[in-house]
């Protein structure tokens, strides 16, 4: 696996993108404009499926590292019919799909994996729903706690109220305070 991905990295090396193409510019013309910096292993240039033209710009990817180099330091800024070209290492390819790269693979190949992660999800909403009720249950029970504290102070203000001697201690603390 790290051999692919150091081929793939040391591919990306070799391979330029070359951008503001003119419409007369094919494949042919862009491998004549690259070949003498060296041996080009590959030029493509993709078209737009509406009006099957190239899109401006294209790929030229040569055999040697180093001619790559050299091409980008030469053709970047140059003219080619009538445009100024743009030359910079190409970035690697992206896959469709993102990471999971489904269009590379059957859209059946990650059946497992989505059947995990829809079970996952469902085991996640109900641990939520779970700390939802306990943290409405622990609410309600501190809301009656509040109210039957209340409760209590009322009723020990009432008892003074009705008891004559707890009035008349009342009476005695504060006139003693006063």
């Amino acid at each position: 696996m790290a051999a692919a991905v150091q081929q793939q990295q040391a591919m990306q090396k070799n391979t330029l993108y070359v951008g503001g193409l003119a419409d007369e510019v094919n494949e042919s013309i862009l491998h004549a404009a690259f070949i003498p910096f060296g041996d080009i292993k590959d030029v493509k240039t993709p078209l737009d499926q509406a009006n099957q033209k190239h899109r401006s710009f294209g790929f030229v990817t040569f055999l040697e590292r180093e001619d790559a180099s050299a091409a980008m330091d030469n053709m970047d800024g140059a003219e080619l019919y009538g445009r100024v070209l743009t030359v910079n290492y190409a970035l690697p390819e992206k896959i469709k799909g993102g990471e999971q790269g489904w269009a590379a693979h059957p859209l059946w190949a990650d059946a497992d994996t989505w059947f995990e992660r829809q079970q996952q999800e469902k085991e996640m909403l109900k641990i939520q729903a779970e700390n939802k009720a306990a943290m409405e249950t622990a609410e309600e029970l501190h809301r009656k706690k509040l109210a039957q504290d209340r409760q209590g102070e009322m009723e020990e203000d009432t008892d003074i109220k009705d008891d004559p001697m707890a009035r008349a201690e009342a009476d005695a603390l504060n006139n003693g305070n006063a």
